[in-house]
């Protein structure tokens, strides 16, 4: 049997909220801290972050998904977008190819949304957003646009545990489940495996 379960991201966009999260995001780019990093790039203009990305969403791959935690996946399937590029640079990532090679296809805000609906469509049970920190605002942005197609699944921020609070903050009641990957207690080897001395501290 199948538990009804209603996301707080609903409540926020009928309140307004959504919109107004989305726009503070946008603003964030212009000179972004969108995380620890704070690359300051004008991503809106242009520019690549640290992050090598610019602010339209770049995906590799959609679909469902059922090699995750077995309640995200139940029956049919956890609904997977991977973003290309990553705020991070771990040396051993399994998705190499999309993380650092920048596999993958620009899509607008609407093409994310469809996106996000399709796999709803599809009987996922979530949509699991892997890699997603430098797409935020992306992501924030193009939810809107899917909660008024009708999507009604939860949301899964599966993401390498180098946040930044603000963001965070941002975030709170749009995500229901949060999947960091917590990788150093050791800030030499978050320096030398993934470019980010200040991981354990950040994380």
């Amino acid at each position: 049997m199948r538990m009804a379960c209603t996301p707080s991201y609903i409540a926020l966009q009928e309140q307004g909220i959504l919109a107004a999260r989305a726009a503070a995001l946008g603003r964030i780019l212009e000179h972004c801290t969108l995380c620890p990093h704070r690359c300051g790039a004008d991503r809106t203009a242009g520019a690549r972050g640290k992050c090598r990305s610019g602010a339209l969403p770049v995906v590799s791959s959609v679909g469902a998904h059922f090699g995750e935690e077995s309640c995200l996946v139940g029956r049919g399937g956890s609904g997977t977008i991977f973003f290309t590029n990553c705020n991070l640079a771990c040396i051993f990532c399994q998705n190499y190819d999309i993380s650092h090679e920048g596999r993958g296809e620009e899509m607008g805000f609407d093409g994310l949304a469809e996106a996000m609906v399709a796999l709803q469509a599809k009987g996922c049970h979530n949509i699991n957003l892997v890699t997603p920190t430098h797409m935020t605002a992306a992501i924030v942005r193009a939810l809107p646009l899917a909660v008024e197609r009708g999507l009604r699944i939860p949301i899964v921020y599966n993401c390498g545990g180098y946040e930044s609070v603000e963001t965070l903050e941002l975030l709170d009641g749009i995500v229901d489940i949060y999947m960091p990957d917590f990788k150093y207690m050791d800030a030499e080897t978050g320096e030398r495996l993934s470019g980010a001395r200040d991981y354990p501290a950040v994380s």
